[in-house]
């Protein structure tokens, strides 16, 4: 089976992790945080940091050769529950319809304190 290792040019280098790995028919999206492309996280509450997770992965998928009209399951790891009604309005807003399969789970800690991190899986 052939795998691809896949790196956007928009999103900064992670050396412990690729952006996302390809394999026939499907790509694996690293979860995303909600940094820019220098890597700094961005300023904001929940909603503005949804918005700039579901762009980051926006790259990663156009990088891949797929976009978000292919991705079949997101996962989502937010701080707390409690931010769970606003990220959903930006997420609604986010995605196009029919939206694909989705878990959302508090993570008891994710990379840099951050708020929420997303990660998802496409068809090419």
């Amino acid at each position: 089976m052939s795998v691809q290792k896949i790196n956007s040019p928009e999103r900064p280098l992670a050396p412990m992790y690729s952006h996302a790995v390809k394999i026939p028919g499907l790509i694996f999206c690293s979860g995303q945080t909600p940094v820019d492309s220098t890597g700094n996280v961005v300023p904001g509450d929940v909603k503005a940091h949804t918005v700039q997770c579901l762009s980051n992965l926006t790259d990663v998928l156009k990088a891949a050769g797929s976009s978000w009209d292919k991705v079949v399951k997101v996962n989502i790891y937010l701080k707390s529950m409690g931010d769970y009604a606003a990220m959903n309005e930006e997420y609604i807003k986010f995605l196009p319809n029919p939206k694909p399969a989705r878990t959302c789970i508090q993570a008891g800690g994710l990379p840099h304190d951050v708020d929420i991190e997303i990660e998802a899986i496409a068809a090419v």
